[in-house]
């Protein structure tokens, strides 16, 4: 793609609209939805054959506790430990997208700007909460890569993606700083950033940023996201900002159990060992794509899932399915429009079927 100079352009809804406005509720789970498992899922990003089962034993017993309110003491201790940080700076939700909904309402700000293209529930959650949201696009030509310049110097609230979904892109850890500063609230949504091989990039744990929130989901890597469980690290005033917006008891038993569980040696060894099979196959995805001459993918991906550009991908979407195969519409993301596709990463030989099927749509 050819290079591209300058800041991406903000663009405020209803000013400077693209032809259409994206539908910023549907997510991936749509496009498998009704399908009574007849497809192969390449729309949704939680890793394949998961829970593991030692996940689940632990997760079962949390259930003769089930009569007693939850108590997320243990948890929350163990996500502290987990990045070193004391449990006043870590605060438990149900999944992320919980904490963009305590964002929106809890955080005050006056100029809030989310960078996109990326998970649409952040601004869905801040216009839901009555906020006239702002936003900055990144450019395909530019490989969607964040200048912090083109962030608005006023903007109190910025919310951006690392790596970030649906592009794949990891944004250097330094540029992400660089957005940091007194009188803003940076959110930096890290869901993915555990199937990234040692977390490179990371800002979990990092307490010398001003107003810097983190959020991490247990949902992908480990299959949970039926359960709901995530969570949020911040300066302790931030975080009980955030509490004060939660309901009582917002974390079940059985997701604490799994919070405390997945935060053990044995289990970040076993994220950090998929991490890295992840790469494998990535890297596999892209070579057999890159066999189709029309398909342009967006690189390099970190990602568990890579975004690509092809002419008339609804129709090849819509063939894919007729074949077998879910694939992510991507004209759901702001800055992305009908020619871009989404597609989770799997091992070698799904990967080798869903060529075979879409080298028959191409042809």
């Amino acid at each position: 793609m050819p290079a591209h100079t300058g800041p991406a352009p903000l663009r405020a809804p209803g000013r400077d609209a693209p032809p259409h406005e994206p539908d910023l509720r549907h997510h991936g789970d749509a496009e498998v939805r009704g399908a009574d498992g007849g497809l192969t899922d390449l729309a949704v990003n939680v890793r394949t054959g998961t829970p593991p089962a030692w996940l689940k034993t632990r997760i079962a017993a949390s259930l003769d506790t089930l009569a007693a309110y939850p108590d997320g003491g243990a948890a929350r201790r163990a996500v502290a430990a987990r990045h070193g940080l004391p449990v006043e700076r870590v605060l438990l939700t149900a999944g992320a997208a919980e904490a963009f909904v305590l964002i929106a309402r809890a955080v005050r700000a006056r100029r809030p700007v989310v960078v996109h293209p990326q998970f649409t529930e952040p601004e869905a959650a801040l216009r839901d909460a009555g906020h006239e949201v702002a936003r900055v696009l990144l450019d395909a030509r530019d490989g969607f890569r964040l200048d912090p310049a083109a962030v608005p110097e006023d903007a109190d609230l910025v919310v951006v993606g690392n790596p970030t979904n649906p592009t794949s892109v990891l944004h250097p850890a330094e540029v992400l700083a660089r957005l940091a500063r007194p009188g803003r609230t940076l959110v930096v949504d890290e869901a993915f950033m555990d199937a990234v091989p040692g977390e490179r990039e990371a800002l979990a744990g990092r307490t010398d940023l001003p107003g810097l929130v983190v959020l991490r989901s247990l949902t992908k890597t480990w299959g949970l996201a039926g359960l709901r469980i995530g969570y949020a690290l911040a300066a302790p005033d931030t975080v009980a900002a955030l509490e004060r917006a939660q309901p009582l008891w917002p974390v079940s038993t059985p997701a604490l159990a799994a919070a405390e569980a997945c935060c053990t040696p044995r289990a970040l060894a076993e994220a950090e060992a998929a991490a890295r099979e992840i790469a494998v196959d990535r890297a596999h995805l892209l070579a057999r794509l890159g066999e189709f001459g029309q398909i342009r993918a967006a690189a390099p991906a970190a990602g568990p899932f890579v975004l690509i550009r092809l002419p008339e991908a609804d129709a090849v979407r819509a063939a894919l399915r007729a074949r077998g195969f879910a694939v992510r519409r991507g004209d759901t993301f702001p800055g992305l429009g009908p020619d871009w596709l989404r597609l989770a990463v799997r091992d070698r030989a799904t990967t080798d079927r869903f060529a075979a099927a879409l080298g028959e749509v191409l042809t």
